[in-house]
C-alpha cells in the first residue's frame, strides 16, 4: 500500500457509493491481507448496505488502530549485562544498514554499544559494517571470512560483558526464508547465545523491505518459526514505499513493528509511532 493509499481510494469513490467488490479488490491489493481486509469489510456493512468514501477511511483507520499495541516497547539496556539484538532478514532488505542506524541511535543517546559482523559469508558484508562503524564512530568486531557466526556472536558477548557494553547489535547474514540450512545456522547462533544467557538474544528483529508487499509476510512467518521473532523494522517506506504489509504483519503474526526506515541517510530511521503510522497511511 502506497502510504496514502486512502486518500487515493477517497477521490475514485467521491460522488458514488462504495462498489463492495471494487472496494475488497483494492484493499487485498494494498498489502494489508485478506484477514484485514474482511475485517475492515465486516465493519463496513455493519453501518449499512450503502457507505461513502469518508466511512471507508474512518473505519479503516479505526480497525487498524486497534491491531496495534498502544506503545511500542523502547529498547532499554539491562542492568547488569549486554542486550544482544540479533538483526535477520533476506538479502537486499537494508539489514546492515539498519544495524548501522540503530547503533547510531543508541551511541546518539550516549549508551555503549558493539556491532558484529555476524555474516562471514560474504566479504563485501564485512566490509560495509566496517564502513559504518567508522561513520558512526561504533565498534565493530569482525572474524574472519567464511568463519563460525555463532563462535563469532559469542565471543563477542564476552568481549562486551567484560567491558560493561550495554548493547550487542549481530547483524547476521541475508538468507532466504526457504533455505533450510541457512536458517538452522541462525538457529545455531541463538542457541550459542543461551549459554552466556538464558534470555539472549534479547531482541530479534526481521528486516523486511515494504515494497516487497506480500513477500514480506511469508518472510516474518517462516523466520518467526525459526527463532521466534520479537518485532520487525520495515525499510523503504518513503514517498514510493508501502505499507500494508505492516498491518498485515502485527495482524496475523502478532509481531509489532518496532523500527520504520524511511531513507539512506543516518537520520532516515526511527522507532515506530503508531499514530505517525496510521496519518501517513490514510
Amino acid at each position: 500500500m502506497a502510504m496514502g493509499f486512502f486518500k487515493s481510494l477517497v477521490s475514485r469513490f467521491t460522488g458514488r457509493a462504495v462498489d463492495w467488490d471494487e472496494l475488497e479488490e483494492n484493499l487485498i491489493q494494498s498489502d494489508l491481507g485478506v484477514p484485514m481486509t474482511q475485517r475492515i469489510l465486516e465493519a463496513l456493512r455493519a453501518k449499512g448496505s450503502t457507505v461513502q468514501a469518508d466511512q471507508v477511511v474512518s473505519v479503516a483507520r479505526d480497525e487498524i488502530a486497534k491491531v496495534f499495541p498502544l506503545t511500542i516497547l523502547p529498547l532499554h539496556p539491562l542492568p547488569t549485562r549486554p542486550k544482544v539484538i540479533l538483526m535477520v532478514g533476506v538479502n537486499g532488505t537494508g539489514k546492515t544498514t539498519s544495524s548501522a542506524k540503530l547503533a547510531h541511535q543508541f551511541a546518539q543517546k550516549h549508551q555503549s554499544v558493539v556491532l558484529v559482523a555476524a555474516d562471514t559469508f560474504r566479504a563485501a558484508a564485512i566490509e560495509q559494517l566496517t564502513v559504518w562503524g567508522e561513520r558512526t564512530g561504533v565498534e565493530v568486531i569482525k572474524g574472519q571470512y567464511h568463519g563460525d557466526a555463532a563462535a563469532l556472536c559469542y565471543d563477542a558477548y564476552a568481549s562486551a560483558h567484560r567491558r560493561n557494553i550495554e548493547f550487542v547489535i549481530c547483524d547476521t547474514a541475508g538468507r532466504l526464508h526457504t533455505k533450510s540450512n541457512l536458517m538452522q545456522e541462525l538457529a545455531k547462533i541463538n542457541r550459542t547465545l543461551t549459554k552466556h544467557d538464558p534470555d539472549a538474544p534479547h531482541e530479534k528483529l526481521l528486516v523486511v523491505d515494504a515494497t516487497t508487499g506480500t513477500n514480506a509476510l511469508v518472510q516474518a512467518k517462516q523466520f518467526h518459526d525459526a527463532i521466534g521473532l520479537t518485532g520487525i523494522i520495515v525499510t523503504k517506506i518513503d514517498g514510493s514505499g508501502k505499507g500494508g504489509i505492516v498491518v498485515a504483519i502485527q495482524h496475523e503474526l502478532g509481531i509489532p513493528p518496532r523500527f520504520i526506515g524511511t531513507g539512506e541517510k543516518l537520520e532516515d530511521f526511527a522507532p515506530f509511532d503508531r499514530e505517525q503510522f496510521l496519518n501517513a497511511l490514510l
